[in-house]
């Protein structure tokens, strides 16, 4: 799964805020995810987070279509 940062995943499961989406800070083995409701960071391994990831939204390629 190519997962780059700043990428923006929506995930299966919510976080307690109740949002699904997490800002990719840093990716290579396990990722660095910060939550965009309440802007709680974690740690996942690689193997973990891709099961979960529902949708991945690039912040590049949406502000060249603007």
């Amino acid at each position: 799964m190519d997962v780059q940062l700043q990428d923006i995943l929506t995930m299966k499961k919510e976080h307690p805020c109740g949002s699904r989406q997490w800002l990719v800070l840093r990716s290579g083995m396990d990722f660095r995810l910060r939550c965009l409701g309440c802007g709680h960071e974690v740690m996942l391994p690689r193997s973990k987070a891709e099961k979960n990831i529902r949708q991945i939204t690039r912040a590049g390629v949406d502000q060249l279509k603007k």
